[in-house]
């Protein structure tokens, strides 16, 4: 981060207004800051955290990026910045707003602002909701609290009506491609599939340039899916409960977590297999699968690639306490049966 701009890919207009407002003394007591994953929503409000607490800044509402403060912002792990979050694939829940709400009772420690972090607050529970709402409504002028989700819609009205709601979108893939050759040095090819994979989301687009293992990851999961759409029910029964059983997964938050991985990638496919039945215009996302979305999508009706849309989707919202031997075997045995061609 240079100390002229947030760096911020996409969402200029955000970066602006909350500059804006630190350098005006405006600054509200909560942001609420909404968009699909990946799309930069944790990025920006933590460079609106450095800016609001740099040791050295070159003007309001601006960061130097390299003080003690910056850097360990960046990394989550400064005294003055606490950060929520429920586990991978769980909830949050009231206990850790609970925890919150002690702590941003207490004055700074070493910067001017305290500052709570609730990152994919889309995952609290109703009294977490409920706990976040009480400290909303008695806010302490020394904190500013900052919250990430993925719809506002999701949270509680009275919520959303106490914070300043900034909703951020996923830019051009084309954009982002020409951000990925800049920045990555990305081949033109590896550029195009990293923005059309994150769907124009930057920050899940700069992690896909950056992390080899999730690609590697990615492409073992879709070589699964393209066996287990031409297999027969009693294979993709084997599949399920080898990736389910206790005496494979030892641990169930490890099925939960593989499973969290995979689910939005073969939702992904199924989703490209429904703009091509349905003669959609609408651009892939797996371009570097087109030929295995087209052959699919000529053999199965847009009916059976809804439903398939739908197991998965409602797979991801029930992945905290399902049964997840019983959900996977159901969903994938659910899939139409595609006979590919070698």
């Amino acid at each position: 981060m240079s100390g002229m701009d947030w760096d911020i890919h996409g969402h200029d207009w955000a970066a602006d207004m909350l500059a804006r407002h630190i350098a005006n003394g405006k600054m509200r007591h909560a942001y609420l800051i909404s968009g699909p994953d990946g799309v930069g929503r944790r990025t920006l409000a933590l460079c609106f955290a450095q800016a609001v607490n740099c040791e050295n800044a070159p003007e309001s509402g601006k960061a130097c990026g390299e003080c003690i403060t910056c850097r360990q912002i960046a990394r989550m792990q400064h005294a003055d910045l606490a950060v929520v979050q429920g586990e991978e694939a769980g909830e949050l829940k009231v206990e850790q707003v609970r925890e919150l709400q002690h702590y941003v009772a207490l004055a700074p420690y070493a910067s001017r602002y305290r500052i709570a972090l609730l990152l994919d607050f889309e995952k609290a529970n109703k009294n977490a909701q409920n706990a976040l709402l009480k400290t909303l409504e008695e806010p302490n002028p020394n904190v500013l609290l900052l919250v990430t989700v993925d719809d506002a819609e999701n949270l509680l009205p009275t919520i959303t009506s106490r914070c300043e709601l900034l909703r951020l979108r996923p830019m051009p893939v084309n954009q982002l491609a020409a951000i990925l050759i800049e920045k990555y040095q990305s081949e033109k090819k590896d550029a195009e599939l990293f923005a059309h994979l994150a769907g124009g989301r930057a920050g899940y687009a700069f992690r896909l340039a950056e992390d080899t293992a999730l690609l590697e990851r990615r492409a073992i999961w879709m070589k699964d899916l393209r066996e287990l759409i031409s297999a027969s029910k009693n294979e993709r029964i084997v599949y399920s409960r080898k990736h389910t059983h206790k005496r494979y997964v030892r641990e169930r938050n490890k099925a939960k977590q593989q499973l969290n991985e995979a689910f939005p990638f073969w939702l992904s496919f199924w989703r490209d297999v429904l703009l091509i039945a349905t003669g959609s215009e609408t651009e892939i996302t797996n371009i570097d699968m087109k030929d295995t979305i087209i052959q699919a999508a000529g053999a199965v009706h847009p009916t059976q690639a809804e439903n398939a849309i739908r197991s998965i989707e409602q797979g991801l919202g029930r992945l905290q306490h399902a049964n997840l031997q019983l959900m996977l075997d159901n969903l994938l045995i659910g899939w139409p049966i595609v006979n590919q061609e070698n």
